[in-house]
C-alpha cells in the first residue's frame, strides 16, 4: 500500500502500522515554537504520554493541505489550496483588523470586525482550491457558494491536448487528472466501455507516465472526431468528476462547518495567541534570568562572607538555607550561586 489514500496508479491504502510520510523542509514550520508553551498539551490515547492538542502551525495547514475523513453523523471534505494565496488572503484580513486600531486582543478574535469582508474580495486571492495533481477547475457560482458557506461542489475535468500523428490521425494526452482519483481505475472504465462499444472511435490506449509527469495517451481510429470523443470520456469516465466541498473541522473542541474567512480568521486568531504565549515565555526567561544576576550582584557585594559560609557548611542543603537567610536571597539564586565554582565567584 501507499499513504492514507493510495496512489494514483491504484495501489492500495498502506496498512497503518506501515503508513510513513516524507515531509517537505517546510513542514517543520508546524512545530515551530512548539517547546515555548506556545500550545496546551493533553494526554495521548493511553495517558503514557503528553501531546499537543493543536500545532504551533507556522502554516494554515487544514486549507493548505485540506482534510479528509468521516465520523458517525458527519464528514469533512476541505480541498488543499496554494500557501501564497492564502498568505495574502490572511495579509488582507490581518490589514482589515489593524484598520479598526492595531492588533489587540479582542480586535484579533473579534469576528465582528471582518464581517464586512466579502467572498469576492477572498477570491481575490484565494482563486480556487490547488489541487495537487492540478488538472482544471470548471467552477463560478458553485464555488463561491462553497467559500461563503463551507458546503459546496467544484467540478474537476482532466487536462487534454489533442495530438496529429504523421498518419493523419488523432490521439488525445491526458497530463492530468482530478484529484483522488485512481489512473488504474480511469484506464479499466475506457477498456470496459469500448469492449461494450460505448465508445468505438478508440484504437489503442496506453499509459506513457514516467518520473517527468503523466501521460495518457487515448488512440483513435481514422474517422473518428477527437473533440466528441474527448466530452464522452468526461461524460463517462472520472476524467471529469465533481469534488464535494464540506469544510468541517473542530473549534474549540466543537465541529463546526466553516466559512473560507471564518477559517481564515480563525487560524490568525490561533497565530496571535502563539505568538502572544511565545512572547510571554521568552519575557518569562529573561525575568528568571534577570532574578539570578539580582542574586549573583548580591553575593559580589559579601563575597568573603559568601565563600566562608559556603565552605562552613556540611552539606549543599544546609549551605543553601545559610545563604537565604543569611543574605535574603532567593532558592533559586541561593542554587546558581552554589552550582558556580567558587573560583569563578
Amino acid at each position: 500500500g501507499q499513504g492514507n489514500f493510495g496512489s494514483v496508479d491504484g495501489d492500495a491504502p498502506a496498512a497503518m502500522r506501515y503508513t510513513e510520510a516524507r515531509l517537505a523542509r517546510v513542514a517543520e514550520e508546524l512545530l515551530t515554537d512548539i517547546d515555548m508553551d506556545t500550545v496546551d498539551f493533553g494526554d495521548n490515547y493511553d495517558g503514557t504520554q503528553q501531546e499537543p492538542l493543536v500545532m504551533p502551525a507556522r502554516l494554515p495547514n487544514l486549507l493548505l493541505n485540506g482534510s479528509s475523513g468521516i465520523a458517525v453523523g458527519m464528514a469533512t471534505n476541505i480541498p488543499p489550496h496554494n500557501l501564497r494565496e492564502l498568505a495574502a488572503a490572511i495579509a488582507y484580513l490581518i490589514d482589515t483588523i489593524t484598520a479598526h486600531g492595531g492588533l489587540t486582543d479582542d480586535l484579533v478574535k473579534s469576528f465582528d470586525l471582518v464581517q464586512d469582508v466579502t467572498v469576492d474580495e477572498l477570491m481575490q486571492f484565494v482563486k480556487a482550491p490547488d489541487f495537487p495533481t492540478a488538472a482544471v477547475i470548471i467552477a463560478g457560482d458553485e464555488l463561491k457558494e462553497a467559500y461563503a458557506t463551507g458546503r459546496g461542489r467544484v467540478t474537476v475535468r482532466s487536462k487534454a491536448a489533442i495530438e496529429e500523428t504523421k498518419t493523419g490521425r488523432f490521439r488525445i494526452v491526458f497530463s492530468e487528472i482530478p484529484y483522488q482519483v485512481s489512473k488504474t481505475a480511469i484506464i479499466d472504465r475506457i477498456v470496459q466501455l469500448v469492449r461494450e462499444e460505448k465508445l468505438t472511435a478508440i484504437s489503442d490506449l496506453r499509459d506513457e507516465s514516467d518520473r517527468r509527469g503523466m501521460r495518457l495517451v487515448v488512440e483513435l481510429k481514422q474517422s473518428a472526431q477527437p473533440m466528441k470523443v474527448l466530452n464522452q470520456l468526461y461524460k463517462y469516465t472520472q476524467l471529469q468528476s465533481t469534488y464535494s466541498i464540506q469544510m468541517l473541522a473542530l473549534v474549540n473542541g466543537e465541529p463546526r462547518t466553516l466559512s473560507l474567512k471564518r477559517a481564515l480568521h480563525i487560524y490568525i486568531a490561533h497565530r496571535y495567541e502563539v505568538i502572544i504565549r511565545r512572547s510571554e515565555f521568552e519575557l518569562g526567561k529573561r525575568r528568571a534570568r534577570a532574578h539570578i544576576l539580582e542574586g549573583l550582584l548580591k553575593a559580589l557585594s559579601s563575597l568573603d562572607a559568601i565563600i566562608q559560609t559556603i565552605r562552613s557548611s556540611d552539606n549543599a542543603d544546609i549551605a543553601r538555607e545559610a545563604l537565604i537567610s543569611r543574605f535574603d536571597l532567593s532558592e533559586p539564586q541561593a542554587n546558581a550561586i552554589l552550582e558556580m565554582q567558587l573560583r569563578r565567584l
